[in-house]
């Protein structure tokens, strides 16, 4: 693979500060077109290492290259024509509006005077349009939200032009609309301009959702693709997971479960008890759930906060073996809710349940 489709690389690479080595053994090929996005504890190096691969750090040991050069002898105009970086430090800009903050994104390409040529110019416009920035052109920096701040310096990152783009916890500061609309438009860098994307992001569930191959920092390195990465046991060792676990299938985490005997019963299917079962958890009562066909999904939920579930195979209909273990389950709970409004063939059973609940006056509402 030529260095045109891996603009950015590393062999055998050690980051740290001084004699302090705080992540070691790291080699990865960073290819055009692509996410790459770091996971893995605070601590555990992430932003050490993009800031040896941005050559802000020296390495401690190993290369890092920046299409097929080691980037340690490469001068900093050079650097920045190919790469653009974004870390977590606050840029102190005085008297600066935000369209002068993206400008400083074309100083590799302005020469020493720093004179913007239209080309420049259009390219601040272009990059501010991309990020919803443009009505903040003329604000004074110092004077908007950390999530606008932030969407400048993404701003800032595009008006560079690079090949590569290193970036630092990019939805930190960003509200959930925010986060989905900065990583869209990566995706859509990525997928449109080439540009290799390497980041750093702590919600579990949009690296999973928007890489294309996820490195892991931790004890343990190992990457690989989202698919790959993303199980149960592997998430939970690499963040020391004790309380409670991670769903890989959504990408959530969930608390652990109350402890004791189920003191509700909670009939339920298609979505509609996980908010019940949030309820219950957050006021310390120990449920069951059922019946539950095996790929509901209030099933993931169920079974990382109930204390019992009662449950079926999948598209198959309620047996009369797992009613009768539903039956005795109910028996043992004081209440029972049903978060159904209807029943289909497949879950009649759950009917029946519902109907006896009722009879002994232990169904509840919500």
């Amino acid at each position: 693979m030529n260095s045109e489709s891996r603009p950015l690389s590393a062999e055998g690479l050690s980051a740290g500060y001084g004699k302090t080595v705080v992540v070691s053994g790291i080699s990865f090929e960073l290819r055009a077109g692509e996410i790459l996005t770091l996971i893995g504890k605070n601590g555990a190096g992430k932003s050490t290492l993009l800031r040896t691969c941005a050559a802000q750090l020296p390495a401690a040991e190993g290369t890092v290259y920046l299409d097929g050069r080691d980037i340690a002898a490469m001068s900093g105009s050079e650097t920045a024509k190919r790469l653009s970086v974004l870390l977590t430090e606050r840029l102190i800009a005085e008297r600066m509006t935000c369209g002068d903050v993206v400008a400083t994104g074309r100083y590799p390409y302005t020469g020493r005077l720093g004179i913007l040529s239209d080309e420049d110019t259009a390219q601040v416009k272009e990059a501010m349009e991309l990020t919803g920035t443009a009505e903040l052109y003329g604000r004074d920096f110092r004077q908007i939200s950390d999530g606008q701040r932030q969407c400048v310096m993404i701003a800032r990152a595009i008006a560079q032009q690079p090949k590569v783009m290193l970036l630092d916890e990019p939805t930190s500061f960003l509200d959930i609309g925010n986060k989905l609309k900065l990583l869209t438009l990566l995706r859509r860098l990525v997928r449109e301009r080439g540009i290799a994307v390497m980041m750093s992001l702590h919600e579990l569930e949009l690296a999973q959702r928007f890489s294309d191959r996820v490195m892991c920092i931790g004890d343990e390195i190992f990457g690989g693709t989202p698919e790959e990465v993303f199980t149960d046991g592997r998430i939970e060792r690499l963040y020391g997971v004790t309380e409670g676990g991670y769903n890989a299938l959504y990408g959530t985490a969930e608390p652990p479960k109350t402890e004791g005997a189920p003191e509700v019963f909670v009939i339920c299917g298609g979505g509609s008890g996980i908010p019940v079962f949030r309820k219950l958890w957050r006021q310390g009562i120990p449920f069951a759930a059922g019946i539950l066909a095996e790929n509901d999904i209030d099933f993931p939920a169920a079974k990382a906060l109930a204390a019992e579930v009662v449950t079926e195979k999948a598209f198959e209909p309620i047996s009369g073996e797992t009613f009768s273990q539903a039956e005795k389950v109910m028996e043992r709970c004081g209440r029972v809710i049903c978060t159904l409004d209807s029943f289909g063939q497949l879950n009649r059973e759950n009917e029946r349940l519902r109907d006896m609940a009722e009879e002994s006056g232990k169904l509840v509402n919500d």
